[in-house]
């Protein structure tokens, strides 16, 4: 149950409604109120936290494996670069994570040119069918992901993010794991990749999309019939408090006089604010808004946007509006990170809006639990001592193609870490848009 502050032009509806001292409003203008806000954990809100590693994890691979031409892999495949991806700790195998889900990853040995079994997978019946299914809802929904990195780089200062910055919020923005590869080139006219002075790959927008330059917070507000508040920029954000926050008089009073100060678009210029400031502070808390609005499930790692500080334009500690700011924004600590999500997005822990791809997700997890379950219950056991003898003689890869690929052992492979994006890479990626 939340206690809400709906902050939209002139129809707020605050938690009092005590008189306001003119002295304390001008002070709120022009300096930063040194006010702060209490963080209270929120049972409800880290349930949509909880397990978005594992489910992150499982889905690349699913989507690597579907993409190999034979449709399995060696585990030591999934090493290097492609190990990072996966986001998993350090200290746990990718096989022993693959064998947690055996309704997803099938496993069948192939022997190396040294007579040691290596460790393959495949993707099981069930895992084709919703990767077929996510591939589907992402070609019908390819407008939409376009707006959405369209509108990423207009919050940009120069419309334009390193690749590498733009790989950290891929899981959140909905994109394919390889996205330069198979998303990016299919929009030449709209998109360009350069070479920044420090040799890192960025994407460039190529022209402003003026209808794109309108926040949610903005569109909200015009669905409400209150264009004369968005002209105005007298707009406010929903605020909500779980039950036993508890606020004190000074913090009611300094929020109410906080949502009333202007409000500027992050799609707007905002050179000429003072960063000391509210209202460069509520700049600032409408750019992670929108930021939060762009991902699938209004939420991030807060690390992922550690990068964005000279791209959006913001000042030192921007990231500290999340703690000023627990109504609006909730950090959960789950996961052994910090997860930024919008509180609005959710009722009673659930998406207000859930998009298409997040349906297909909840699937997968859905999925993933059942294959937990079933193999900590042995249900799986008997199937794969069934099928070893199957594996030998259908699926075998010969030895010879083995060599060719470089089999080795997945302890061998851990060390190979290739750092993301590097100069043979960033070149192949240039030429991917110059064809």
């Amino acid at each position: 149950m939340f206690r809400s502050i709906l902050g939209y032009g002139m129809n707020f509806c605050f938690l009092s409604n005590h008189h306001r001292e003119l002295g304390f409003r001008h002070n709120q203008r022009y300096s930063l109120v040194n006010v702060k806000l209490k963080w209270v954990k929120d049972k409800v809100l880290d349930t949509v936290v909880t397990g978005e590693r594992e489910l992150r994890a499982a889905w690349v691979i699913v989507s690597i494996i579907a993409a190999d031409p034979g449709g399995c892999l060696p585990v030591y495949r999934f090493s290097g670069r492609r190990r990072g991806q996966l986001g998993l700790p350090q200290d746990l195998k990718v096989s022993t994570f693959m064998r947690k889900y055996p309704n997803i990853f099938d496993e069948f040995h192939v022997p190396d040119s040294g007579g040691t079994l290596v460790p393959w997978f495949r993707l099981t019946p069930d895992a084709k069918t919703l990767n077929q299914e996510a591939v589907r809802v992402f070609q019908e929904n390819q407008k939409d992901f376009l707006d959405r990195v369209c509108k990423l780089l207009m919050l940009t200062r120069d419309m334009i993010l390193p690749i590498a910055t733009i790989d950290q919020l891929k899981w959140d923005l909905g994109l394919p794991y390889d996205f330069v590869e198979s998303f990016i080139p299919n929009y030449k006219d709209v998109f360009s990749l350069i070479r920044l002075s420090d040799d890192r790959v960025a994407l460039k927008l190529l022209s402003w999309k003026k209808e794109l330059a309108v926040s949610q917070l903005e569109t909200n507000a015009i669905l409400q019939q209150m264009e004369e508040d968005v002209r105005t920029g007298r707009l406010g954000f929903r605020v909500g408090f779980p039950r036993g926050f508890g606020l004190k008089r000074k913090s009611i009073e300094w929020l109410e006089e906080w949502q009333r100060l202007l409000y500027t678009s992050p799609y707007t210029d905002s050179s000429h604010l003072d960063s000391r400031t509210d209202v460069s502070e509520k700049r600032i808390v409408g750019v992670f808004h929108e930021l939060l609005h762009l991902t699938l499930e209004k939420k991030t790692e807060r690390q992922n946007v550690s990068n964005l500080r000279k791209p959006l334009n913001l000042p030192q500690k921007f990231t500290k509006v999340f703690e000023r700011h627990p109504g609006i924004f909730y950090i959960s600590k789950k996961n052994n990170t910090q997860t930024v999500v919008l509180r609005e997005a959710y009722d009673r822990g659930r998406l207000v809006h859930k998009h298409p791809v997040s349906e297909i997700r909840n699937k997968f997890a859905c999925l993933m639990k059942e294959g937990f379950l079933g193999r900590s219950r042995g249900l799986y056991k008997k199937h794969n001592a069934a099928n070893y003898g199957e594996n030998n003689e259908l699926y075998q890869v010969s030895e010879a193609e083995s060599c060719e690929n470089g089999t080795e052992s997945e302890e061998e492979s851990e060390g190979h870490m290739f750092t993301d994006y590097l100069s043979d890479e960033s070149a192949h990626l240039i030429q991917l848009l110059s064809d």
